[in-house]
């Protein structure tokens, strides 16, 4: 490009710190989220959230060419203003600490953490029937940078992995046998996880006759978004023991309501959709922006490119 694209965003301007650093010849615009805009706020790049803002509708016709969304996933955007301008995410950015909390949760169900601790003397020491994730089948439901990061981490524990994804393309990770039946997946499987965006082709896709596939037992893993998993089908695969226990990082709606029976089911583990944490997670976010600024500048391919049709 000639000269240097001005960027519009509705982020706080701290979080681009890192964008000025690495861009310093680039314009940043911050634009309140609600409001008229100013005659003069025209732009070619906009940063904006997931869930899009008021003023998008006009502040996306201001000389837009392409949309960022400072997040991994797209679901609630509203897709239909795009128009023919291009749009990437953050997708990734939290792939390996995500992973980490994966095999962190896995880990705790076979070792029986946090039941195992004790405060008092017990009746038998040095006895327990502990697990292994040494030969327990994990399936990963979607394989995309997330769930890739989570299998080259349960590798090392010998665990046997399946993933589904919608074509039956090769998989990255030589030992990872991709599968494209659902049914195929969570038979005999161990502990699952999900790990797929949600659209309108992958909501509730974990109901009823999903968790019938199960065997009895097996650990629910959801680090993705509430919306894949039936909550109604979930709590009466609980109650049937078809699954074991569910670890949710993710639910609907977020925040839960208080009361809601998620937050007392003694075979729930709720956390408050923390899993992308770690030192730095705000950082790294914005990493795959700055990266994709260079390349619109010089004309290259843009990362992490969604398809609005697929709507991820």
């Amino acid at each position: 490009m000639s000269s240097a694209p001005r960027i519009l965003t509705h982020l706080s301007p701290r979080l681009l710190e890192p964008v000025r650093a690495v861009h310093p010849e680039i314009e940043i615009v911050h634009v309140s989220t609600e409001g008229p805009l100013d005659d003069d706020i025209r732009g070619e790049i906009l940063l904006t959230y997931t869930s899009g803002a008021p003023n998008l509708p006009d502040l996306i016709e201001r000389g837009v060419e392409w949309v960022h969304v400072y997040g991994t996933g797209v679901d609630g955007f509203p897709f239909d203003l795009l128009g023919r301008r291009r749009m990437t995410c953050s997708r990734g950015a939290s792939a390996r600490i995500i992973s980490e909390w994966v095999i962190a949760v896995m880990l705790a169900v076979e070792k029986q953490l946090p039941e195992i601790w004790i405060d008092e003397p017990v009746e038998h020491w040095n006895m327990a029937r502990l697990g292994s994730l040494q030969n327990k089948k994990l399936a990963l439901i979607g394989f995309g940078a997330i769930a890739q990061a989570i299998a080259r981490r349960a590798l090392p524990f010998e665990m046997r992995i399946e993933a589904l994804r919608r074509t039956s393309t090769a998989s990255p990770i030589e030992q990872v046998r991709i599968v494209t039946s659902l049914e195929e997946l969570l038979t005999d499987a161990d502990h699952v996880v999900v790990a797929a965006p949600e659209t309108p082709a992958t909501k509730h896709l974990l109901d009823d006759v999903a968790f019938a596939w199960l065997k009895p037992g097996a650990h629910l893993v959801n680090i993705a978004r509430g919306g894949l998993v039936d909550q109604d089908a979930l709590e009466r695969a609980l109650e049937s023991g078809q699954v074991g226990l569910a670890t949710l990082d993710c639910v609907t709606p977020e925040p839960l309501p208080a009361g809601h029976w998620l937050y007392a089911h003694p075979r729930v583990r709720l956390s408050p959709h923390i899993s992308w944490s770690a030192p730095k997670s705000y950082a790294g976010l914005i990493e795959t922006f700055i990266e994709n600024v260079g390349r619109y500048q010089r004309g290259d391919e843009l990362l992490s490119q969604v398809d609005p049709d697929a709507g991820y």
